[in-house]
């Protein structure tokens, strides 16, 4: 049993009478409550705040998407990726610094077509400078032309050709 007389210690402290001293595994029980209810204490405690999963995350498929960022050249939906190519791509720096670039766009297909072209400049670290306006280009039968773009100041280094359906 436990000590009536608990006045002089602190209220978690137990002591136990001489009595459940003799008895085989009584004072034993008393503690292993305690325990238990410490430990469900802590569990109750640990799922209402949660589980913290810790910082900052890195981004996820950083390079899925990103074509405009590494190619020179670009198709901007399926049908002009199944009907237009580039079959070169030339680009020479102006004496005022600017950078101009042109760009042999075939017809893969045998019927006349219609796309939007332009170009956006960039700077050494690849964020745009420049953006042409969209232009429309019409291919005949199997026809190749070449278009060219010239930026409007010397900061462009890097460049993106796109190429979409006409609107």
């Amino acid at each position: 049993m436990l000590n009536k007389h608990t006045h002089a210690q602190s209220p978690l402290t137990l002591t136990l009478s001489p009595s459940d001293e003799g008895r085989p595994g009584r004072g034993a029980n008393v503690f292993s409550i305690l325990k238990t209810s410490v430990i469900l204490c802590g569990l109750g405690a640990s799922l209402l705040t949660g589980c913290a999963t810790g910082g900052a995350k890195p981004p996820i498929n950083t390079t899925k998407y990103d074509l405009e960022n590494r190619a020179h050249f670009v198709l901007m939906d399926s049908r002009t990726q199944r009907s237009v190519t580039c079959m070169g791509i030339q680009e020479r720096p102006l004496d005022d610094g600017r950078l101009q670039v042109a760009a042999n766009v075939r017809n893969r297909l045998n019927r006349r077509i219609q796309v939007q072209i332009n170009c956006e400049f960039k700077d050494e670290q690849g964020f745009p400078v420049d953006s042409t306006p969209w232009q429309t280009l019409i291919l005949t039968e199997n026809a190749q032309e070449s278009v060219a773009f010239t930026a409007m100041n010397n900061k462009a280094r890097k460049y993106t050709i796109r190429v979409r359906e006409a609107r």
